[in-house]
């Protein structure tokens, strides 16, 4: 996962303001996940952006991945605030 250093950094500052910082699961490099367990996380993590007031996207030198473009649409079609480390282009 890129940027996992940076993203944990951020969520740490976040919940010392007061926010509550619901992230994705990180999982040890080694370890392998199926199909199934993938497709799940996926899932699961719609609905902590479905559930949460905004999303706020760590674009470490403006690079925002597939997934995350992803997730930012589905954030603005819930009319969710969008907040990001570096101006979205």
């Amino acid at each position: 996962m890129r940027f996992k250093n940076e993203m944990i950094d951020i969520a740490c500052e976040l919940e010392l303001n007061g926010d509550v910082a619901i992230q994705c699961v990180y999982f040890p490099q080694n370890k392998k996940l199926s199909d199934f367990e993938l497709e799940r996380l996926s899932k699961l993590h719609y609905k902590k952006i479905e559930i949460s007031d905004a999303i706020y996207v760590v674009n470490v030198n403006g690079y925002i991945g597939e997934s995350t473009k992803k997730e930012i649409e589905y954030a603005r079609s819930l009319n969710k605030e969008i907040l990001s480390l570096e101006p979205l282009c």
